[in-house]
């Protein structure tokens, strides 16, 4: 059976329009998923690997590795830590419309 292609973008933004909840998801997801990829960003900076990060934090660095990977979503005291660690505030700012 031959491969379909297949337009995600496309396919995302129809569901979207068919299902409010699809959307508010979505965009949910989108910011978690932003947020974590600046922190990643943050620790390799800093050159602070992993491990690192974890001793400095009291996690192992498997579960480091798990969250940056997307694989287990932190606890906001979590992130709120591994933030800390590296130098920075998480803040709630008002949407730019």
């Amino acid at each position: 059976m031959p491969f379909t292609e297949l337009d995600i973008k496309e396919s995302i933004e129809k569901e979207k329009k068919k299902n409010t909840n699809f959307e508010q998801m979505w965009d949910e997801s989108r910011t978690e998923y932003k947020l974590l990829a600046e922190m990643v960003q943050l620790r390799k900076e800093q050159n602070i690997t992993q491990a690192d990060l974890a001793k400095m934090t009291g996690n192992k660095q498997q579960v480091i590795s798990r969250i940056e990977k997307r694989e287990n979503s932190p606890t906001l005291r979590t992130f709120c830590g591994l933030l800390n660690q590296l130098g920075y505030d998480l803040q709630i700012v008002k949407k730019q419309i």
